[in-house]
């Protein structure tokens, strides 16, 4: 669903623009998701009893070929369905020849740089995907573990004696992994730590493997943690590999890449790494070397594919320096170049960019772009970078050349998609047209895998950024605020909803609940709105177009406006559409697609539908209201068409026929222009003026609705304007009130004196007096006021108990407890009004 909301933002954007009568392109194109696509390709395998290792490497990139023809153009089906009106004859793919050249120049590019290097390092390894990932790959999180404080036993017992004259034969340390201890290669204390000066420098005998390392000093060992005293793992930590390098211990590795301990593990080798650590902590036990175990809240990092629990793990791998690539990225996003909306993103950016690590890009999979990296068998401690396969080595001259096996981070091609789409490294008209591009619309979980990546990528290559405006959109969750996944079982599939809904439906539904920046939580029952707010419009466009006589309507509105004497309902209803049009533009300029849908919605469905078409109804066909009703109904589906594209082609489609009789041949609502303002016609009094006619009516529609007259029975209704310039309103339009609130009298009183036997309400402009003189027995409408006030005092107290429920206010979606308070205000509210009239009755 996150994909839906993400595409109709951009769909939104593009069609807006391209009807804005700017040019406009949106790329479409797929990455070939190098780890997630071999995964799947390789689970098709085992279910043959085959492994790629049986196919061989161009066997199974054959294999991984066939995959992508049949079940790749999955998702530009299902943008498609979604109304994505890209640029389909430009469909790109990572793996397509052309970017591949490009990906390839960027590594040479930055080799030759000296910005490419390789190196032993410790970096995030996958068991389960047996391969390297970068620390945007493994994300951490937080795990119930514990801290095992295990005892190494000094070489020499005379060595342990403190000043105090005491005697351990043993120092303890504190781990969360003790299953890395048989790669130690020293114990580490802090130089400033008393405990332990008398120390440094002595021996101890590593337990279980019965090497003897050293106590060594350094000031990275946090004295507070454990007992103060860590073990040394240079080949499965970062913070031990740093202090490996700085006193140059022994680099040993226990494990194989697939996370069983290997030969240097001894007695536990082919156990998995969880498995050893318990057979280790029973064999430490059996020895007494176990001192204690303590729970322990630990935060690991966790494969982004698998989500198996990452190894640091040393191995030779490719990087890039990072740093000299984020400078001009982070001054141009200082300097406002590149803006992010929401702004709050910008700090998470800039605080991440200026922290930026060396990006680890080997993987060692098969599918993706393979390293163009070359090395002779005479002298294979030498790369040869290069572009093609060299013939000969540069070196020797031996012609017995191999490829790297490791393929590039899929994100090393991706950060290239605003220009390598228009086929750098060649110039193109395209390319100098088109780039820098305008926006990107992503989710903020890829900022750093891609979105500052293409930032810095824009400038290293094409000397300026890649776009001007990011917009971030939030966490598509379910309506407890529960992110959605297949293990939790609450997704909702987009495809199911476009075939129970429609795509429109869901295209409006969720946009019209996503705040910009504000996480959306959703459920199926949400889409009821899109599909009825869709019904709307095809059932106020049937009614219009039934009624519609063509040859009234052939007329330009800035003209008929100039020449005609417009009543106050169709001044108002114009001025409405063109105010309401102005602020769904400068909301759609601000990224803030849902006030623009909220804006559209309001205005059709309650005032063009509920009050305009109700009041000219009963005169549709005069000339007046035929021009008007049809000029806002074609320029309102030009308005909504970014949002509702399927319904307003086909409306569109039919007001073609019926007005043009074809003269305008198949041209799409897509082509036509974005409704421009008619300031001319945006008539602030008669907004003002008509909507206190309309609360005037509705106060008496509350009224008769809340004595329980019936629709078709008549009322005498008195009221007194609280000005000259209302009061003159009411004479002027006394024969609209009498029709729409269905009275038999109307009365403008000289004083605010309530009638005798009346019911009232106010509103801003009136006051209004209802008068139920033999509509029914008072009587019995006070026992039936009592029971209603009594039941909504019921209902109070349960809201207010719940609001001062901690757990409720605290857990619930915020939107959730909104509606819990908004609630408790109307039921306030309603009894005090029932009170009122309660007091009127007497």
């Amino acid at each position: 669903m996150g994909h839906a909301l993400n595409n109709t933002i951009q769909d939104i954007l593009i069609r807006y623009h391209r009807m804005s009568g700017e040019e406009s392109l949106w790329m479409p194109g797929i990455d070939h998701a190098g780890i997630a696509t071999q995964n799947v390709v390789e689970k098709s395998l085992a279910k043959e009893g085959l492994k790629r290792q049986d196919l061989g490497r161009d066997k199974f990139i054959e294999r991984v070929w066939a995959w992508k023809e049949e079940y790749g153009s999955t998702i530009i089906k299902q943008l498609k369905k979604l109304g994505a009106s890209c640029d389909w004859d430009r469909l790109r793919f990572t793996m397509d020849q052309e970017y591949s050249k490009a990906v390839v120049e960027v590594f040479v590019k930055l080799y030759e740089k000296g910005l490419i290097y390789r190196g032993s390092y410790i970096i995030n390894w996958c068991p389960r995907c047996q391969t390297a990932l970068s620390d945007e790959e493994a994300p951490h999180h937080e795990l119930q573990g514990n801290l095992y404080y295990l005892r190494y036993p000094l070489k020499d017992i005379s060595e342990g004696l403190s000043p105090k004259g005491t005697v351990p034969d043993y120092i303890v340390v504190a781990t969360t992994r003790p299953e890395t201890m048989l790669g130690d290669t020293a114990v580490a204390v802090n130089p400033k730590d008393r405990r332990y000066k008398h120390l440094i420098g002595k021996t101890i005998i590593l337990p279980l493997v019965n090497r003897e390392i050293k106590i060594i000093a350094d000031a990275m060992v946090d004295t507070k943690f454990g007992t103060g005293a860590v073990k040394v793992t240079p080949a499965h930590d970062p913070n031990d590999y740093a202090i490996g390098m700085k006193h140059n211990l022994e680099f040993i590795n226990v494990m194989y890449p697939d996370a069983r301990m290997n030969e240097f593990a001894c007695d536990y080798k082919d156990m998995d790494r969880f498995e050893a650590r318990e057979v280790i902590l029973e064999d430490l036990k059996e020895k007494g070397l176990l001192d204690k175990i303590e729970p322990h809240t630990l935060s690991a990092g966790h494969c982004y594919r698998c989500h198996t629990i990452i190894e640091p793990y040393l191995s030779k791998q490719w990087f890039v320096r990072m740093k000299p690539l984020a400078k001009p990225a982070i001054s141009a996003v200082k300097k406002g170049e590149v803006k992010f909306h929401p702004s709050r993103w910008t700090k998470v950016y800039l605080n991440w960019m200026e922290n930026i690590q060396d990006w680890c890009i080997s993987r060692q999979i098969w599918w993706g772009h393979r390293i163009p990296v070359y090395y002779c068998k005479s002298c294979p401690d030498k790369a040869i970078v290069s572009e093609i396969k060299p013939d000969k080595c540069p070196g020797c001259g031996s012609t017995d050349i191999y490829q790297d096996e490791d393929v590039l981070d899929t994100w090393f091609s991706s950060w290239l998609w605003p220009f390598a789409t228009f086929g750098w490294p060649k110039e193109s008209e395209d390319l100098r047209y088109f780039y820098p591009t305008s926006t990107l619309v992503t989710a903020p979980e890829i900022i750093f895998f891609w979105v500052a990546r293409m930032i810095m990528a824009g400038f290293e290559f094409m000397g300026g950024k890649p776009f001007k405006d990011v917009y971030i959109h939030g966490t598509v969750r379910d309506i407890e605020g529960k992110k959605m996944s297949k293990s939790l079982g609450n997704i909702i599939d987009p495809l199911e909803i476009i075939n129970e809904y429609g795509a429109d439906a869901l295209r409006f539904s969720l946009i019209s609940i996503t705040a910009q920046g504000q996480d959306v939580f959703l459920s199926k029952e949400r889409f009821e709105q899109g599909r009825n707010f869709a019904n709307k419009i095809w059932n106020a466009s049937r009614f219009i177009l039934t009624n519609l006589d063509p040859k009234e309507v052939n007329t330009d509105l800035c003209v008929f406006f100039k020449k005609e004497q417009l009543d106050i309902i169709n001044s108002w209803i114009l001025s409405r559409f063109y105010s309401t049009l102005k602020d769904v533009n400068k909301s759609l300029v601000n990224f803030k697609f849902n006030e623009a849908a909220n804006l559209l919605y309001g205005f059709f469905w309650h005032e063009f539908c509920d009050w305009y078409l109700e009041i000219i109804k009963p005169d549709i066909k005069q000339a007046q209201n035929q021009v008007v009703m049809y000029k806002i109904l074609e320029k309102f589906l030009r308005a909504i068409h970014p949002f509702m594209p399927f319904i307003t082609e086909e409306i569109w489609s039919r007001i073609n026929e019926i007005t043009l009789q074809g003269k305008n041949g198949e041209k799409s609502i897509m082509k036509e222009p974005w409704p421009h303002i008619q300031e001319q016609i945006i008539n602030k009094k008669a907004e003002k003026d008509a909507q206190s006619l309309f609360n005037m009516i509705t106060e008496i529609r509350n009224l008769r609705s809340s004595i329980d007259i019936k629709p078709e029975q008549k009322v005498v209704v008195s009221v007194f304007a609280h000005s000259k310039a209302i009061s003159k309103l009411l004479n002027s339009q006394a024969g609209l009130l009498v029709n729409l609130a269905k009275l038999e009298n109307f009365h403008i009183l000289e004083t605010n004196k309530r009638p005798a036997s009346t019911i009232t309400a106010v509103s801003e402009d009136v006051d209004i007096y209802l008068h139920f003189a033999g509509l029914f027995d008072t009587a019995s409408w006070q026992n039936k006021l009592k029971e209603k006030i009594s039941a909504l005092r019921k209902n109070l107290t349960a809201k207010e108990a719940r609001l001062k429920n901690k757990e409720f206010v605290n857990n619930a979606p915020p939107e959730i407890v909104e509606k819990e308070k908004e609630g408790k205000l109307k039921t306030e509210s309603e009894i005090k009004r029932l009170e009122k009239m309660s007091d009127e009755l007497r």
